[in-house]
């Protein structure tokens, strides 16, 4: 059975196919519990949340579903604050700022919640999965997390980071190819120089390591899981296909943007969070795109344009939000998660059925 690899052997799921930790509110856990009770792996993108907002939602999907469900966290990343160029890129924003009614931005220091405390909560909740991305986890989380026997997911965007991984200690890895939606999780190189596409990157990591790995980057449909699997993924996983479903909580003007956009109208840019990242063409990212030797580094810049990217979203506003999405856009429809598993399901049956 296709179905049956060491990925959903490992992680006792039907089906090898995991909803993709989008940060940022995409995943609720009415989202994460509908992918984990039809079959695949559920995951909270939580980078992104305070320590005890990840103990609550860590519960509320438990209550959702006695399924596994994984939870994603980011490396953080220490960049020198320079600014000079901070300063700059928020005169250049401040036109934006004052076009959406907000008030000039006040200074900070802080970059994101303390990734100490969100591990000390993963650890105390004992998740069923934990995934990681944007560097390498500390060796002393990797043992504790071995310790309470949670398997542990890296993300690699080249063979060689792949190799890094395993050396490592991870169970398994995603390996994440240019086309995806969102952040890219390169961290031993340039990211403009690790934009391999999914199905050349895939075989060269398989035949690289011995962990399972898992195919990322507009894989859309059972065709696309199909073709991975031949290619010798032991599953996948699948962002922007989930964001359009009824239980995702991407806001209605994103949801449109995906339905109604082609894969030739997204681009990789680092205007929004000082990170490349795939997202849909608007005028904040091309207007940015000439000023983008002043934008500092992530999370700086994602800092910069939070409240910019959130009040966007409050008033309807898509030319102003991040819209990330990866290259297979086309196919995203509004569907159920339950409906959406069923089709893939059926795809990837069908497509295997075809090539015998």
């Amino acid at each position: 059975m296709w179905n049956k690899t060491t990925l959903s052997q490992q992680l006792q799921i039907d089906y090898p196919i995991i909803q993709a930790p989008m940060a940022g509110g995409h995943t609720t856990p009415e989202l994460i519990a509908a992918v984990s009770n039809s079959g695949g792996l559920g995951s909270l993108g939580a980078g992104y949340m305070a320590p005890e907002e990840i103990r609550e939602t860590v519960r509320k999907i438990r209550k959702l579903t006695d399924k596994a469900f994984s939870v994603n966290l980011f490396i953080p990343e220490n960049p020198q604050e320079d600014h000079a160029k901070i300063n700059k890129i928020n005169k250049v924003m401040a036109l934006y700022r004052q076009e959406l009614g907000l008030p000039p931005l006040a200074e900070t220091s802080q970059y994101g919640p303390p990734f100490e405390e969100q591990m000390e909560v993963v650890l105390e909740e004992k998740v069923p999965v934990f995934s990681f991305t944007f560097g390498l986890l500390a060796k002393e989380w990797i043992a504790e997390l071995k310790a309470e026997r949670i398997p542990i997911m890296g993300t690699a965007t080249t063979v060689k980071e792949a190799i890094v991984l395993e050396e490592h200690g991870v169970d398994m890895l995603v390996a994440q190819g240019s086309e995806a939606g969102g952040h890219r999780g390169t961290f031993l190189s340039d990211a403009e120089d690790s934009l391999i596409g999914t199905f050349a990157l895939v075989p060269q990591i398989v035949d690289q390591i011995k962990i399972p790995v898992i195919a990322a980057g507009s894989i859309m449909d059972g065709r696309g899981i199909a073709a991975a699997l031949i290619l010798g993924a032991a599953g996948v996983q699948s962002g922007t296909v989930f964001l359009t479903c009824n239980e995702s909580g991407t806001k209605p003007v994103h949801q449109e943007a995906l339905l109604y956009h082609t894969e030739e109208e997204t681009r990789l840019t680092r205007v929004f969070s000082g990170k490349l990242a795939r997202g849909i063409k608007n005028k904040f990212m091309l207007e940015m795109q000439v000023h983008q030797e002043n934008v500092p580094d992530y999370p700086i810049q994602n800092v910069l344009t939070q409240d910019l990217r959130q009040a966007a979203a409050r008033q309807e506003l898509p030319e102003y939000m991040s819209l990330w999405a990866g290259q297979g856009l086309r196919l995203c429809r509004k569907i159920s998660v339950q409906e959406l598993m069923k089709e893939m399901v059926a795809g990837v049956e069908e497509s295997l059925h075809r090539i015998k």
